[in-house]
């Protein structure tokens, strides 16, 4: 079987015996970095095989939502562009305004729907600029670049930690959209409300600034910024927040987008229309009809990543603060040694060229078994 890893993934790849006739893509998409999907684990004989590497949720849906999934027998209907009944679920969730959302596939869609709203190539002019912490979301560089703005990024501090001023002082009068990430992926820690607040009072009022709060469930920070009683606040701010981490339904595609009237009303025009299926959406309502269950499974989740933190701490390794469902080790050199070590082990996770190694939480004996690899690691982060 082919898997996506086998595809040709340069054009002197794809060759074609017809010819290409002098068709060329874009310019751009020569400077876009690929989106490298986890991996999953390596057959290792005698060993059962735990996917690390993607931040998935290990748990199946719940069986409620399981059974609404199975039930769905309307696909050959196209879904409500609007996502009504999704939207009037989450209105009375969070106790906001069903117009003020904007649903999308997964977070990354209705990202990508902002992006192509408020920022990219102008007329006759330079292209606008998105600020971005980085190492962060490994998409952001290319929605950037493919919606034709420019990237604008600024190094998180030793710590994996966003730097608000350094960022605040990246933004020019070409700024339209800044991302902040919190928790931060990769590497893990949370923005509180006061640093966020000192930030949107340094950034002009017509920038658009995204909270991406993609594990915003699995946070337990109490002075964590909570975005959703931001935007109330900030007529600039947006929220992006999905289904796929905590209610465990990544393969659907389902997130969402909220702001306010005056940035939703633009939001909706670049909207993909039916981008959320009828499936995703029964999905995802009854998930959050029985978000007690939900908020059981994140916290077993939760604690699970506890139980590495302390045990990675107490064998010595300095780990960032982890505030998602998953861990950085900042391995430097070692990163793709750590990855090899753990394929050896029957373990998936995500190297990021030099720099570090982000591993998920995920089933207790994989977590068991990850832990003793880093027992018998040698080349452990030193603190920053």
């Amino acid at each position: 079987m082919t898997s996506i890893d086998d595809l040709p993934t340069t054009p002197s790849e794809q060759a074609d015996p017809r010819g290409d006739a002098g068709i060329r893509p874009r310019g751009v998409l020569g400077k876009l970095p690929r989106y490298a999907a986890g991996k999953p684990p390596v057959v290792v004989e005698g060993l059962e095989s735990f996917k690390l590497s993607s931040n998935e949720n290990p748990l199946p849906p719940l069986p409620a939502v399981l059974e609404a999934i199975a039930a769905e027998t309307s696909i050959n209907r196209y879904p409500d562009p609007l996502t009504t009944a999704l939207r009037t679920e989450l209105a009375a969730h969070l106790g906001v305004p069903a117009t003020d959302i904007v649903t999308g596939a997964g977070s990354l869609g209705a990202l990508n729907q902002i992006l192509a709203t408020f920022a990219g190539q102008n007329d006759f002019d330079a292209p606008d600029e998105v600020v971005y912490a980085w190492r962060s979301f490994e998409a952001y560089p290319i929605s950037v670049g493919l919606a034709g703005a420019a990237g604008v990024q600024v190094p998180v501090r030793a710590d994996g930690t966003h730097d608000l001023e350094a960022m605040a002082r990246a933004v020019t009068d070409r700024t339209r959209v800044v991302l902040l990430c919190t928790p931060n992926n990769p590497t893990g820690p949370i923005l509180t409300r006061d640093e966020v607040v000192g930030f949107l009072a340094q950034v002009p009022a017509h920038v658009v600034v995204v909270i991406d709060e993609a594990y915003q469930e699995f946070v337990r920070r109490d002075d964590a910024v909570d975005g959703i009683e931001l935007y109330r606040e900030y007529p600039n701010v947006i929220v992006l927040r999905t289904f796929s981490k905590a209610h465990g339904l990544a393969g659907l595609r389902v997130g969402y987008s909220v702001a306010q009237q005056g940035l939703t009303e633009h939001l909706r025009v670049s909207a993909v229309p039916f981008a959320v299926s009828q499936v995703a959406e029964h999905a995802a309502v009854t998930s959050l009809r029985h978000i007690g269950e939900v908020g059981a499974r994140v916290q077993s989740i939760v604690d699970e990543r506890t139980r590495v933190v302390e045990g990675l701490r107490d064998l010595g390794w300095t780990v960032p603060e982890a505030e998602g469902n998953f861990v950085w080790l900042a391995l430097g050199e070692h990163t793709q040694d750590f990855a090899a070590r753990a394929a050896e082990h029957a373990l998936s996770v995500r190297a990021f060229g030099s720099e570090g190694v982000r591993v998920s939480i995920g089933e207790e004996a994989a977590n068991s078994r990850f832990l003793e690899l880093c027992g018998e690691y040698s080349h452990r982060p030193a603190a920053g």
